[in-house]
């Protein structure tokens, strides 16, 4: 285990694949670091995951500055063990100064040297020049309090594993981003009834005109600006909160396929609307889930659609058409579950997390209760963020678009 030093210029919290970007970059700029990781061992928040887990992002874009993939799959899609495996990795390539079992308590300014940073850490702390937080957007389990009967099992699609560990009987999920539309079909295949509560959450194609979609993304950040065709920006939301919208729904699973929801109503997964209530063993569900489909079926065409096609113009791409067929199936509404009549003995919570910066004790944080800042660059001179959602873009919290961001903040040293 590395000792903490008294002092050292900069300080990175967190090692999943965006602070070791930003430790690789530290090291190329001859900058004296340290990564600090409250884990007791590498591979970031990819350990959190279920058994199951496979990325939603093909291995071709798995790639990190000075560690590119060369496996012999870039189109396939790494399960948990391995792209935790992989981040573990990218540490030992790039010889980034990883301080395991270090959780840091509270980052304050140093009164005894103004300017600095006092990194305040179960180990002891640590005085910095500057502090990069790269811990993320996804910090704390969201579970809506509820009255549910204790006899029903709730758990969070965080303490989620396999199968095995619910009691036998059906599983209402609650939410439909990406993590629960794959557990949908997870558990649909394990033989268990699965009811899914969909909110407004858009989908994307697996490939378009013959292109998986994070090729499309990785092209947009990339190569974008060259033509002049880049994704929107964060300053470009028409309401900041929609920074927090759920990743649009897709799956690595299979090979990589599309999830449509309709598709799924008409193989056996009953639908509902998004979850309201529950008192006891009876559900309220809102009598939205038509809307809810038409604005998933929507979702791509209206966000994506015309930006691809003008990328695709731009570039001289010669590619197929556009294949994609409707599929219009209509499953009933449903506003109220009878849990216990419906034989449904669990509820999942697959609706995301919740920012959670109560340790950082610096006036950095706005409304919201996220940072503020430009790029990545705060209000505090030395405080900088990588890895938060839409931090530039919609690609920011995903490895398509976390090196771009961390050349960014790097571009600032030079």
């Amino acid at each position: 285990m590395i000792d903490l030093p008294n002092a050292t210029h900069t300080v990175v919290i967190g090692a999943g694949q965006a602070g070791l970007i930003m430790s690789h970059h530290l090291r190329e700029a001859g900058r004296e670091h340290l990564v600090l990781e409250r884990r007791e061992q590498l591979g970031g928040g990819w350990r959190d995951r279920w058994d199951g887990f496979q990325l939603v992002t093909p291995n071709f874009v798995t790639g990190l500055p000075g560690f590119p993939y060369d496996g012999g799959d870039p189109d396939g899609f790494m399960p948990r063990d391995k792209i935790a495996g992989r981040v573990a990795a990218y540490a030992g390539v790039i010889n980034a100064p990883v301080a395991l079992g270090t959780n840091v308590r509270r980052l304050a300014a140093d009164p005894a040297s103004p300017g600095s940073f006092l990194v305040e850490t179960n180990r002891g702390s640590v005085l910095a020049q500057e502090v990069v937080v790269a811990t993320g957007g996804f910090h704390r389990p969201r579970i809506p309090a509820t009255g549910l009967d204790p006899a029903i099992h709730q758990l969070h699609a965080h303490d989620y594993r396999n199968e095995a560990q619910l009691p036998p009987g059906g599983v209402l999920l609650v939410g439909s981003g990406q993590t629960g539309v794959q557990l949908a079909e997870e558990l649909q295949e394990a033989g268990r009834s699965v009811t899914l509560s969909v909110g407004h959450c858009g989908r994307v194609p697996r490939r378009y005109r013959d292109r998986d979609m994070f090729w499309w993304l990785r092209s947009l950040v990339n190569d974008g600006p060259r033509i002049g065709v880049e994704l929107p920006s964060v300053e470009e939301l028409p309401d900041p909160r929609a920074r927090f919208a759920c990743n649009p729904h897709l799956s690595g699973h299979g090979g990589g396929h599309d999830t449509n929801l309709r598709r799924f109503a008409a193989q056996g997964i009953r639908l509902v609307g998004r979850f309201q209530s529950a008192e006891g063993r009876r559900a309220q569900f809102a009598a939205d889930l038509s809307a809810n489909l038409a604005f998933a079926d929507s979702f791509f065409d209206q966000r994506f659609r015309d930006l691809l096609e003008r990328f695709a113009e731009r570039a001289g791409l010669d590619l197929p058409p556009d294949d994609r067929e409707p599929f219009g199936f209509e499953p009933p509404e449903v506003t109220q579950l009878d849990l216990q009549a419906d034989g449904i003995s669990t509820v999942m919570w697959t609706t995301g997390y919740a920012a959670d910066y109560g340790w950082l004790d610096l006036p950095v944080l706005n409304e919201l209760g996220v940072p503020r800042h430009v790029g990545g660059i705060s209000e505090v001179p030395g405080l900088t963020f990588i890895g938060l959602l839409w931090q530039r873009n919609q690609a920011s919290a995903n490895f398509v678009g976390v090196a771009s961001d961390a050349d960014y903040l790097a571009s600032r040293w030079t």
